[in-house]
Formats: structure tokens, sequence, C-alpha cells
């Protein structure tokens, strides 16, 4: 694996990988987010069947974590690398004519979206797991109820908040947008599919960062 990490190719590669990876956590989370705009009930019984399953908890999740670390990691890695081969100054000054704006700054883009992130995390995972393991509440009741809805809508109160996550979401968009073609070439996928797929990757790019921002819109007008 080091061997791998050290050449150019093996890291584009490996980093490729951890997008894909990364990508179908995405949608997988904002498939169950989406629940909760079109049946409460059912958000609240799949967050709890999520938050309390042993393969989610303690195989899936620790993946999803080292995914997340090494994905970001590895960009800041190529970025510095990049730097390095190409020289600072020949970046500033001819970049503009040899690439898209996405892609000269998927630094910027990725940097926000680990601070987007940070904040997520201290916004629901970190609670979560204090309530369950710290708490040692693993019912995910409170008051007779399912606690999940209740407490997704109440971090969508503060406008702010909306308008911070809103924001991630469209760097998000923005780093996709690129970064699915990137991680296509990266892997060499080349043939009659790969117009088809970076179709679908265009899509996904804008489809999934809107539907979450309208997640978030909707419940801070509906709680």
């Amino acid at each position: 694996m080091s061997g791998i990490l050290n050449s150019s190719i093996g890291r584009k590669f490996a980093m490729a990988l951890s997008a894909f990876f990364l990508m179908i956590f995405v949608l997988q989370h904002f498939a169950i987010n989406l629940l909760s705009v079109l049946s409460p009930d059912t958000f609240n019984e799949v967050s709890h069947f999520m938050g309390t399953f042993w393969v989610v908890q303690f195989v899936i999740q620790p993946i999803l974590i080292i995914g997340v670390i090494f994905h970001f990691v590895m960009g800041f890695v190529l970025e510095i690398k990049n730097k390095k081969a190409n020289g600072v100054n020949y970046v500033r000054n001819n970049g503009a004519a040899n690439s898209t704006w996405m892609s000269r700054n998927m630094i910027w883009s990725g940097g926000f979206i680990l601070v987007f992130l940070v904040i997520h995390f201290i916004d629901f995972w970190f609670p979560e797991m204090n309530t369950k393991y710290i708490v040692g509440d693993m019912s995910g009741l409170h008051n007779g109820e399912f606690r999940y809805f209740h407490e997704l809508q109440e971090k969508f109160v503060p406008i702010w908040r909306v308008a911070l996550y809103s924001l991630g979401f469209v760097f998000l968009a923005l780093h996709l947008l690129h970064g699915f073609d990137s991680a296509f070439q990266s892997v060499g996928a080349n043939n009659k599919y790969t117009k088809g797929l970076k179709g679908f990757g265009k899509a996904y790019a804008i489809v999934i960062p809107v539907g979450f921002i309208f997640i978030a819109l909707f419940h801070h007008f509906n709680h």
C-alpha cells in the first residue's frame, strides 16, 4: 500500500477510490435525510436502526471516518506535491489558461467542506455519541417518542445555521463538479459508458447538494 501511495498515479488512484466511497455515503445520507421531509416516522425508525445496529456503529462508521480523513489528507498532500512539481509562480500565472476555476480551487473548496464537516460533527455526531455512550440512552426515545426528527428540526431553527449549511453544500457542488471527472480520469475509465457516467456525475453534483439545501430550508420554515 505504501508503495502505491509513493507514486503520483497511485496517490491519484487512491484519492479517486476514496472519493467514490464518500459519494456513495453522501447519497445514502441524503436518502435518509429526505425521509425527514417525506415521512418523519420512517425517518425516526431508519435513524434509530442506523444509530444502534452494531455493524453500522462499529464497522461501517469507523471505515467512513477513516475514509474522510484519508481523502482530505491525500487531497492536501497532492496539492502540496503539485505546487512543488510545477512551481507556485507558474501555477499563479498560467493556471487559468489550462484549467477551470473549480480545478484550480479544489483545495479551497475541500478546506471549506472540511470545516463544514467539523461543524456538522459538533451539531449531530458528538451529541449522538454523548447520548448513547455517556448518558447511556440507547433507546433513542425522549418523553416516550423518538427524538431524531425533533432534534433535526431544532438544529435548523437558527437562520445562521441554515445559511452555513447551504453555503457548505454550494461548495460541495463545486467540489463534486470537478472531482467526479477527475476521479474517473484517475481510475482510467474510458469506454462507451464514460459519457453517460460523466453526465450522471454532473447531475449528482447539482441535485444532491440542492436536495440537502432544500431539506435545511424545509425544516427551518416548518418547525
